[in-house]
């Protein structure tokens, strides 16, 4: 039986307009082009240094692009949006009030008009967007459970605006980035860590001798900090963690812990 719940903490930015594609386009990580109905884009908008900003998915209806994103983030990237908006015919609407956000997986998706598969895993469900409430069976904690144990992140504390590096969060893996597209703002930096191999440090699921881990804790190895929990579920958790650590023996606030890098994620040669 497949499980839905609402996703409150995420809302909906509409963008409009015949220039909305390619003003997005130019601003973000994936090839927008590639959103249509019944198909969504995973992206990221960076700082210019390359820099993890916001990320989010693009759905479409063929009339305008809707933007699954973090509920208190909104303002800001429309603020952020505008800044580079110039003379492009786009415009932009925070639809939070109309539009509810859903997830859905462990089977086929309701029959809600503005449904895509999750782009970044099979596994990973759908995402719904609908006007009209729709019956749950599940909670956002199940949600966040079934998540978490792919190594999916979902927005901060998961991912650290200025900090994280897309590569680290498996942006490359999960289909976040794409390499052939134009330019994009922190495309540099991202390339450079893709072709240089300068990940030192991921984010992957982890689990818990004990629940009640909170997001910020750090984690040791040998009397060193070498990572932070980011988000948890009970004996699971989403960790940053130096890669150079992964074989060691480690603990978060007295409990210990193992990472359990999941299948998709390309483990560092050597």
């Amino acid at each position: 039986m497949s499980k839905i719940t609402p996703l409150p903490h995420r809302g909906v930015l509409e963008l409009s307009g015949p220039d909305r594609v390619s003003f997005l386009n130019g601003l973000v990580s994936n090839d927008v082009t590639k959103a249509g109905p019944g198909r969504a884009v995973w992206a990221a908008l960076l700082t210019p240094q390359g820099k993890y900003l916001i990320d989010f998915f693009i759905l479409s209806d063929g009339e305008r692009l809707l933007l699954d994103v973090p509920r208190e983030a909104i303002p800001a990237l429309m603020q952020k949006l505008r800044r580079y908006k110039l003379r492009a015919a786009v415009e932009m609407k925070d639809l939070s009030d109309e539009l509810m956000v859903y997830a859905t997986w462990n089977g086929v998706p309701p029959q809600i008009p503005l449904t895509a598969a999750d782009p970044r895993l099979h596994e990973a469900g759908y995402r719904c967007l609908s006007g009209d409430k729709v019956t749950a069976n599940a909670t956002p904690e199940d949600y966040a459970a079934h998540r978490i144990a792919l190594g999916l992140p979902d927005g901060p504390p998961d991912l650290e605006p200025d900090k994280t590096l897309l590569l680290e969060a498996g942006f490359d893996e999960l289909g976040g980035v794409d390499w052939d597209k134009g330019c994009y703002m922190g495309q540099e930096l991202t390339a450079r860590t893709k072709y240089r191999g300068l990940i030192k440090r991921r984010l992957l699921p982890v689990a818990l001798e004990h629940p009640g881990v909170t997001a910020g804790t750090p984690i040791f190895a040998d009397g060193l900090e070498v990572g932070t929990i980011r988000s948890a579920a009970g004996r699971i958790a989403l960790a940053t963690l130096r890669l150079d650590a992964l074989n060691k023996p480690l603990s978060a606030a007295d409990t210990e812990l193992a990472p359990h890098p999941p299948s998709w994620l390309k483990q560092p040669e050597g």
